[in-house]
This record gives C-alpha cells, structure tokens and sequence, in this order.
C-alpha cells in the first residue's frame, strides 16, 4: 500500500490586500493561491490539511480565500481539515470554516465573530495648532469620516451600518459551513473569543489535537505531511516596504495580535 502524502497549507499572518506589513506574514488571496492549487492537484491525497494561525483582518480577503478553497475542494472532491495553531479569530476563523472539519489546540483562541473599525480624530489638535483644513468634495458624503474634522452622527450611523452589513455576512458563513454543529451561546456572534476547548463546546471547533498527532493517527505513522508555503514578497516589496508604511504596518499586526491577548 502506497504511503500517503497529504498537502499542508499554512494560512499564517495578518489577513490584509497589501503583500507587506512591516516585513511581517501577511495573507491575501494572491499569496495564498498558488499553494492552494497546487495541494488539491494532488490526485492520491486523502485530504488537504490547512494550518491557520492568524488574528484576522481584511473582510474581503478572507471571504476570497475562503470562497477559492471550497471551490478547489468542490472541484477535487477533496476534504479539508483545518488546524489552529495559536489563533484563527475574526478573519482568521473565517478562514477556519472553509474546511469540513476544524481541530484546535486546548489553549488555541478561536471565534471572535465580529467586526471592528477604528482611526483617530484630530480635529481639537488641529484647532490647537490654528490648521485650517480645506477639502472640496463633489457629493455631500464623499469626505465622511474625516479624521481632521468633528465626528458627527450621520458619520456613525453610516459606519453602524457598514459594519453590520458586515457582520451579517460573517455570521451568514459560519452558520452555512458549521450548521447545526454550532451551540446557543449569548455571546457566539458578539466578537467573544473562545479557548479550544471552549470552542469545541460551543461548536466552533470539532476535536482537539494538532496536525502530526490527528494525521498519523488517521492515516499511519508513515504518512507524508507535503508543507506548500505561500508566495513571499517579492524583493522590491521588501525593500520599499522597510519605511514608515513598513513602520504603522509592523503596529497594527502587533494590535490584532494584542486584541487576542498574545
């Protein structure tokens, strides 16, 4: 009997459109295909094995992801095992639930289904400082939210409806791919982040286990685990990414991760 070698894809960083974030991991639909189609080419696969460690990020990007990865496992008839390794919250448990079946460490954090916009004003320090800010718009609501003017009530119930737009669509694809898996929580849907063990008492998560112990167990201590690691910026990316872009990215990957608690 041939021994079996199953594709693992790691779904590592902060989920974001831009390639570089301050030198850190940083995942979208362009880095992360490449390995995706290469492990469901793989015809004696039992299964392709995604391995998710990620804070969250961009809502589009992790409905990109998450849609190419069912696609490419509709098409191979192939089923996905996730595996969460320190974090798959927000985008990240998006991410998650595009496989059949999620396994998460004990101590994993899993959930936080919400989602979360935020800047800062400067409209007193601009006072402060005598600025005047000039700004001509064509379309009264083309320069809503503008940092250097006063928030005002049709800004936030604009961006409360954004975001719960938003919302709705993250819990839409949960409920779809976890079903009737998932428990009656207060709080499941209210951005609360869960232990593994937690998780798998509400339904977020199937079992507990990692990705060696769960596969050899399954397929035998013979298996081969095939590592497909995603595109890597390229070289000018990293040079002109290294200034102060490189800088505010490098804070906000440390402020997904700090939301966690890690």
């Amino acid at each position: 009997m041939a021994t079996p070698v199953i594709p693992v894809v790691r779904l590592e960083g902060v989920i974001a459109a831009s390639r570089s974030a301050g030198g850190g991991r940083v995942l979208n639909l362009a880095a992360v295909e490449p390995a995706l189609v290469k492990a469901f080419a793989m015809r004696k696969a039992p299964c392709v094995a995604l391995v998710i460690n990620s804070p969250g990020g961009s809502p589009v990007q992790s409905a990109l992801i998450g849609r190419r990865i069912r696609q490419l496992a509709a098409q191979k008839n192939k089923p996905v095992v996730a595996f969460v390794e320190d974090a798959a919250a927000s985008g990240g448990y998006w991410l998650a639930c595009a496989a059949d079946e999620i396994i998460a460490d004990a101590t994993s954090i899993v959930g936080s289904i919400g989602v979360i916009g935020g800047g800062f004003g400067f409209a007193e320090a601009m006072a402060r400082l005598g600025v005047e800010r000039r700004v001509h718009t064509a379309g009264r609501r083309k320069s809503q939210m503008d940092p250097f003017r006063p928030e005002t009530p049709e800004d936030i119930a604009r961006l409360d409806k954004l975001l719960a737009g938003l919302h709705g669509e993250f819990i839409g694809w949960v409920r779809e791919r976890r079903g009737a898996r998932l428990k009656a929580h207060p709080d499941l849907f209210e951005g609360e982040i869960f232990t593994g063990r937690e998780g798998v008492e509400v339904g977020l998560v199937d079992a507990l286990g990692d990705l060696n112990t769960i596969l050899r167990a399954r397929y035998g201590d013979k298996v081969k685990l095939k590592p497909l690691s995603q595109a890597k910026p390229s070289l000018l990316q990293r040079v002109f990414g290294a200034g102060a872009d490189a800088l505010v990215g490098q804070i906000e990957e440390r402020a997904a991760w700090a939301r966690l608690g890690l």
